[in-house]
C-alpha cells in the first residue's frame, strides 16, 4: 500500500468535498508505464479501476489530456465514453459526443505537409528514429535510438524545421521532440475542461515536461500530482503509475464518503 504524507491526505480531503470535481490525467507515464511500442501501452489495472470508480461518484468528471493523437489515445485507453478526451496536447477534443473536433485551414494543412517531409527526411538518416503523424504536426521519436543518434536527430530536426517554417510550436518530451502548427498546450486544454465541466476544483496528474503547462494553471484548492522524477511546479509527487492509481483510489473513497455523509 502506498504511504501518503499528511499534507497529501489533507489536500485530497479538501478536494473531495468540492461541489464539482474534475479529475484530469495524462496517460503515458501517469496511468500507464512507458513502453517501446506506443500502441502497446495500457493503463495498469489499478489505475483503470480507480478511474472507473471515480466515474460513478456524483458531480465528478474524469478527463484524459495527452500528447497522443486522438485515435491513438482512444486505442490505448479502453475507457467509457463518459471520460472526456483531449489529444495532441489539446488540439483535438472529444467531449460528450462521439465526434472529435479539429479544424485546420488550408494554410495550416500546407504547413503540416511540408513539416512531415522535413521530419521524415531527418528520421531516415538515423537508426531507430521514427516520425508519428498528428493532426496538427508530428512527433520525432528516439526512445530506441542511441543517445548520440537521439541528440543529433533532435538537433537536426529542430534546425531544419525552424529554418523552413516560421511560428512552429516545439515541445521537448521524454525521448521525443514534437512539432505543431498550433500553439495549443495542456494548460489551454485544462482551462477549457474546467469551464466545460463547471469544475470548482481540479486534480491534474502528469509525468512529462508538457504537463507543466497544465500544472501552471492550477489555482486555489486544485491538486497537482507529478508522477516520477524531474523538475515540477506540482505541489505533490509520487514515484510511478501504481502510486498515481493509489491516490486516485483514495480520492474516490473520500469523495464517496463525502456524498454519504449527511449535511449538518
Amino acid at each position: 500500500m502506498t504511504d501518503f504524507s499528511a499534507s497529501l491526505l489533507d489536500g485530497l480531503g479538501e478536494l473531495s468535498r468540492t461541489p464539482r470535481l474534475l479529475v484530469a490525467l495524462d496517460f503515458d507515464g501517469t496511468l500507464a508505464p512507458e513502453v517501446d511500442v506506443p500502441d502497446d501501452a495500457r493503463a495498469i489495472p489499478e489505475a483503470r479501476q480507480a478511474v472507473l470508480r471515480l466515474l460513478q461518484v456524483p458531480d465528478t468528471r474524469v478527463a484524459l489530456v495527452s500528447g497522443r493523437a486522438m485515435e491513438s489515445l482512444k486505442l490505448v485507453t479502453d475507457l467509457p465514453d463518459a471520460v472526456l478526451l483531449f489529444g495532441s496536447h489539446g488540439v483535438e477534443a472529444r467531449l460528450d459526443t462521439p465526434d472529435t473536433t479539429l479544424t485546420l485551414d488550408e494554410a495550416e494543412r500546407g504547413r503540416v505537409e511540408v513539416l512531415g517531409l522535413l521530419l521524415r527526411d531527418v528520421a531516415d538518416r538515423f537508426e531507430h528514429v521514427w516520425v508519428e503523424s498528428k493532426p496538427a504536426g508530428f512527433a520525432l521519436h528516439t526512445r530506441l535510438a542511441s543517445a548520440r543518434n537521439s541528440l543529433e536527430a533532435h538537433e537536426m530536426a529542430l534546425a531544419v524545421a525552424v529554418a523552413e517554417l516560421e511560428g512552429l510550436t516545439v515541445r521537448p518530451g521524454k525521448n521525443v521532440l514534437e512539432f505543431s502548427v498550433r500553439s495549443t498546450n495542456k494548460g489551454d486544454a485544462l482551462n477549457r475542461l474546467r469551464e466545460y465541466a463547471g469544475a470548482t476544483a481540479v486534480l491534474y496528474a502528469g509525468d512529462d515536461v508538457t504537463d507543466e503547462d497544465a500544472f501552471a494553471v492550477l489555482t486555489g484548492t486544485d491538486f497537482g500530482l507529478k508522477s516520477g522524477p524531474g523538475p515540477t511546479v506540482a505541489e505533490f509527487r509520487v514515484a510511478a503509475p501504481v502510486d498515481v492509481a493509489a491516490v486516485l483510489e483514495k480520492l474516490a473513497e473520500l469523495r464517496e464518503n463525502a456524498y454519504q455523509t449527511p449535511a449538518p
